[in-house]
């Protein structure tokens, strides 16, 4: 098999049935269960939902026309993107606003993506997103994470089982969702000056809590269709 003809059938979405029946749905939701309750696993898995809410803020504000120019995971899950250009406006506030839904509805995505054959596509997306972030790394934990994402990443695309790529990006779609409401439950508790929705409050002058509020209702919004898509 040539390289083309390899590329392309690491490319394309699945032409027969989806392979994930009811018993590969139970296994899948309990390893999601397993990896967000146990709690020396999910302080490590919990780096993967940082990355994705930092990615979020990046995306949409080079989408908004500002300049992205790094970011940080740090060990206790925090982080930070750095994005260039005018202090306010509604680029500014966009990009704020993206990084706590950014989870959930990529959880959705996931969840989406496997249930209509769309595994191998979509880990080849992830892959693409994951080498443009690397040269934005800005700390030695930051690039760990990211190394680590990516080389799960090609794994799955290159070595391609379609069980498997099925059955992965279900179980990460679900902790990504699961994941996101974590993190909103946390933001709401700690409610410090640097928070996201703090920030947004000091852009537009809205109160936070309309802010974590819009944030959880995209969240129910993304649990909803991806429970209707299991």
């Amino acid at each position: 098999m040539d390289g083309g003809a390899a590329l392309r059938e690491r490319l394309e979405p699945l032409s027969g049935p989806v392979p994930l029946d009811r018993a590969g749905l139970v296994i899948a939701a309990v390893l999601a269960g397993v990896i967000i309750g146990w709690p020396p696993l999910w302080r490590r898995v919990r780096l993967a939902v940082t990355l994705v809410h930092e990615a979020g803020h990046a995306l949409v504000g080079v989408l908004c026309g500002r300049r992205f120019t790094g970011f940080v995971v740090s060990g206790d899950a925090s982080g930070h993107a750095v994005t260039v250009g005018p202090v306010r406006g509604l680029g500014r506030i966009a990009t704020t606003w993206a990084g706590y839904p950014a989870p959930a509805l990529a959880g959705c995505g996931l969840v989406w993506a496997a249930a209509h054959g769309y595994a191998a596509p979509l880990l080849a997306l992830l892959l693409l997103g994951e080498v443009v972030l690397l040269p934005r790394i800005r700390s030695v934990m930051t690039g760990v994470v990211l190394i680590v994402a990516l080389a799960a990443t090609a794994s799955a695309w290159w070595w391609r089982d379609d069980t498997v790529q099925v059955h992965a990006l279900t179980i990460l779609g679900l902790v990504l969702l699961a994941g996101a409401w974590r993190g909103l439950a946390a933001v709401w508790q700690r409610g410090r000056a640097g928070d996201d929705h703090a920030v947004l409050r000091r852009l537009t002058g809205v109160p936070g809590v309309v802010w974590l509020l819009s944030w959880a209702l995209v969240c129910a919004a993304a649990t909803l269709v991806a429970a209707g898509e299991l």
